[in-house]
C-alpha cells in the first residue's frame, strides 16, 4: 500500500499564506505531477507531504493515518524525499551519500549489514550510478548529484517517494531514464516539474497550483488547457494528442506569452 492525501491544507509564514485549502491524492502505485510556475507552492506541498512541516490546517495521511500520529523514524521508513538543495554531504562518497538511506533502519550506533549493503547496491545500479560510487559528492555535477539523492531515496525501499524537479541538471536522455525509471518501480510518485510535456507524458494524473492554490487537478489532458496555460503560465499554446504514450496524454507547443487582450476577444479560445 501506498496512497497518500492532502485534505485542506494551508500553511503560512510570517504571515504570508503559501497554501490555502489545497487537496491532493496520490493513490496507490500512481505517479502524480506537481505543475505551477515559480513561487505558486509546489516545493512547500513537497515539504507538508513529507512530514518535515505541518500545515495550519487540515491534514496530509498516508494509507488514511494522519502524519501527525506517526514518528519520525515511521515516516522515514516509507516515505521518501528528493529535494532540489544537494549540497548539504561535503566530504562524502557518493556510496556514502546513499548508504544515509539505511538509517531509518538502523539504531543509533549500529553499522551496515550485509543486507543494508545489498540494498545499497541495488539503488545505485538502478539510477546508473555505481560507477561513481567512490568519488566524493562535491566533485559530481549537478546531474550527477541528482541521480545520487534519487539512489539514497531508493535506498529507503519506500513506499511513497516525493521528488522537487527531479530532472533538473539533468540532460534529455537522463531526464527520460529517470521518469521511465520512476514509472517502472511500482511506487506512489509525486513528482515537481516544469516540463509540461514530461509530465504529460509521465504522469497518471496533474495537480496544477497557481498562488498556492489547486486550479486544476485530473488527467493531463483535462489540466493542460489552452485557457488554463494562458490564465495560469501567460503563454499562448496548440495542444494536440499524443499518440505515441499508449495510455494518451497530450502535448503542448508553445506559441508566444500571452497577455489578455479584454473581454473584446472573439469566443472559440479554448
Amino acid at each position: 500500500m501506498g496512497k497518500i492525501s492532502a485534505r485542506n491544507v494551508s500553511w503560512s509564514i510570517s504571515g504570508i499564506e503559501l497554501l490555502s485549502g489545497v487537496d491532493l491524492d496520490a493513490a496507490d502505485g500512481c505517479v502524480v505531477g506537481l505543475l505551477g510556475p515559480n513561487g505558486s507552492g509546489k516545493s512547500t506541498l513537497l515539504r507538508l507531504l513529507a512530514g518535515l512541516r505541518r500545515p495550519d490546517t487540515g491534514a496530509v495521511r498516508v494509507d488514511g493515518t494522519d502524519l501527525s500520529e506517526m514518528s519520525r523514524r515511521g515516516i522515514a521508513r516509507r516515505l521518501a524525499l528528493v529535494e532540489q538543495d544537494t549540497t548539504a554531504n561535503g566530504d562524502l562518497t557518493v556510496r556514502q551519500v546513499v548508504e544515509l538511506g539505511r538509517t531509518p533502519f538502523r539504531g543509533r550506533f549500529d553499522g551496515l549489514g550485509s543486507h543494508d549493503a545489498a540494498v545499497v547496491d541495488e539503488a545505485l545500479a538502478r539510477v546508473n550510478i555505481a560507477e561513481k560510487q567512490h568519488r566524493i559528492w562535491h566533485t559530481l555535477s549537478g546531474g550527477e548529484r541528482q541521480r545520487a539523492q534519487l539512489a539514497r531515496a531508493l535506498a529507503q525501499q519506500p513506499t511513497e517517494i516525493l521528488l522537487d524537479e527531479p530532472t533538473n541538471h539533468l540532460d534529455i536522455r537522463h531526464q527520460l531514464e529517470l521518469l521511465e525509471l520512476l514509472r517502472s518501480l511500482g511506487i506512489t510518485c509525486v513528482i515537481a516539474l516544469h516540463d509540461l510535456n514530461l509530465a504529460a507524458r509521465y504522469c497518471d494524473r496533474l495537480v496544477l497550483l497557481d498562488g498556492g492554490r489547486v486550479v486544476s487537478a485530473g488527467l493531463p489532458e483535462a489540466v493542460l488547457t489552452r485557457r488554463r496555460l494562458r490564465e495560469v503560465y501567460g503563454v499562448d499554446a496548440l495542444l494536440e494528442r499524443d499518440a505515441s504514450v499508449p495510455f494518451g496524454s497530450v502535448r503542448v507547443n508553445f506559441l508566444r506569452p500571452w497577455t489578455d487582450p479584454g473581454p473584446a476577444v472573439a469566443p472559440g479560445a479554448d
